[in-house]
């Protein structure tokens, strides 16, 4: 195998193990997220009995998803930037816009966009764009101080090595 091949597996073994990590991430989030809005609609509006195992699953299952398809987007977006360039009003909105992507393929395949212009589906868009820009906010957040560490710990190793005498006269202007 030359070089090039490897360079090519460890990149596409990078971007697969972030898209894996984003979707874990994501979908411990909607595991929570979806049954407690499912108790909050029982609670404040009289719904149904909430089904929270059904609420938890569905949650980690389109929080699975969604990660996926926010770490594509982001790597198409934010190529080679570090997370401390990154904006957070731009992950905001590509986190926002996820789900409802997810939301509109959803309709489309299930009843046409028009089920979509409900009040109760624009409250739901709503909230679910509102936690897709959370869950980005929040990833964000999590990345930096990871960058951040990471690099301490490389400033560290730097450390340990030290200045020669000579480059210490040098530094010191002596």
């Amino acid at each position: 195998m030359t070089d090039q091949a490897s360079e090519a597996i460890t990149a596409a073994d990078h971007y697969l193990r972030g898209a894996v990590g984003m979707g874990l991430t994501w979908a411990v989030g909607g595991s929570v997220i979806l049954p407690l809005l499912d108790v909050f609609e029982w609670v404040f509006q009289g719904g149904g009995t909430p089904q929270i195992l059904l609420g938890i699953l569905l949650g980690a299952f389109f929080g699975f998803i969604g990660g996926g398809v926010f770490s594509v987007l982001l790597s198409v977006a934010g190529r080679r930037r570090r997370f401390a360039e990154m904006s957070v009003p731009r992950f905001a909105v590509l986190g926002a816009l996820v789900p409802l992507l997810m939301l509109v393929t959803l309709a489309a395949l299930l009843g046409g966009i028009g089920s979509l212009f409900t009040p109760r589906a624009l409250v739901n868009v709503t909230v679910v764009a509102l936690t897709g820009a959370g869950f980005a906010a929040g990833t964000l957040a999590l990345a930096r101080k990871a960058e951040d560490r990471e690099l301490l710990d490389a400033g560290a190793d730097v450390a340990e090595v030290g200045l020669t005498k000579e480059e210490k006269r040098e530094l010191l202007g002596g």
